[in-house]
């Protein structure tokens, strides 16, 4: 059988391709399907399909593309083999190979996640105001990632930002590079330009590594009786930069890693513990302390509503 070109894989139907694979959206909004990421062992989806543009986006990694893009990175092949796979298996396939497209005159209106990199004003997020956290809907997000607002105001702000002309309010956690992590009940994303954030504490040779800042602020939750970080805090804010800020890393004597537990940020922190070469016990994996937990964050959420309930049951006896 004649084999696929690219320009031909990537007509196939992302959805479809999924679906053929084993895996179904756990989630799905207009042309918006969310995964449980393929390349790790999750419990909250990350990994999205944009139908209208057939694009995927991992938000865990960082990573997204096309079809073919995605199959060479989940079957670790070249393009070559991974063409002749598919040429094998489409006739036992019901792929679709049209993408839907929008009827004439219909406009083009793709999901700020998919993970495009499309360069229009329309598409960018455009921070419009920051402000103090007051509004009630962000202010019961943080309650029920059992994070104090005293806690989120230190370090979070209030902003508002245009998507596809519509006006968003949500959390603003700020990076080095002046953009911001984005985050309220129902949306995840970022502004430009996307960086790390580096937070300046009282001791100058401990740096605490986080993938993401709801799991620093849990760090900064349990140690709230600090006025000031006790560490130097990196938060990555993805995952992708964790091999790009060794330089960073390095310039510390000591490296606690608190990143997720699963096999992305377990990857990540097996791959530190190999820079100990030479340096013992430089980077120190401090994933333990919330075991059974996919984050610092579950873990806190789990165990305020252990207290919560044990208080209830006392006030009862």
């Amino acid at each position: 059988m004649e084999k696929l070109m690219c320009a031909e894989a990537n007509r196939i139907d992302l959805v479809d391709y999924l679906a053929s694979l084993g895996y179904r959206p756990q989630k799905a909004s207009n042309q918006d399907y969310w995964y449980l990421s393929p390349f790790r062992e999750e419990k909250t989806p990350s990994f999205k399909v944009n139908r209208q543009l057939n694009v995927w986006y991992d938000h865990g990694t960082g990573k997204g593309g096309n079809l073919v893009d995605f199959g060479i990175l989940y079957f670790n092949c070249t393009v070559g083999v991974l063409l002749g796979r598919l040429s094998q298996h489409l006739p036992t396939r019901s792929f679709s190979f049209q993408p839907p497209t929008p009827s004439i005159g219909q406009q083009l209106t793709p999901s700020p996640f998919a993970g495009e990199k499309k360069n229009t004003t329309e598409n960018k997020i455009v921070i419009l105001d920051t402000r103090l956290l007051a509004e009630k809907p962000l202010l019961e997000y943080l309650q029920k990632r059992s994070i104090p607002l005293e806690i989120a105001t230190r370090f979070c702000k209030e902003v508002d930002f245009l998507l596809y002309g519509k006006k968003h309010t949500v959390i603003g956690f700020p990076n080095n590079a002046g953009g911001y992590e984005l985050r309220n009940e129902n949306f995840k994303g970022s502004s430009s330009p996307k960086d790390v954030t580096l937070q300046q504490g009282r001791r100058s040779d401990d740096l605490v590594v986080f993938e993401g800042f709801f799991n620093f602020l849990s760090f900064q939750t349990i140690n709230r009786e600090k006025q000031a970080p006790l560490s130097n805090c990196l938060i990555l804010n993805s995952l992708s930069f964790f091999e790009k800020t060794r330089p960073v890393m390095e310039e510390y004597k000591t490296v606690h890693l608190i990143l997720d537990r699963d096999t992305a940020g377990t990857n990540a922190t097996k791959k530190a513990l190999d820079w100990n070469t030479g340096q013992q016990d430089k980077y120190i994996d401090r994933s333990e302390f919330y075991k059974g937990h996919k984050d610092l964050n579950a873990w806190l959420i789990h165990h305020h509503y252990i207290k919560e309930e044990s208080q209830r049951i006392g006030r009862r006896l």
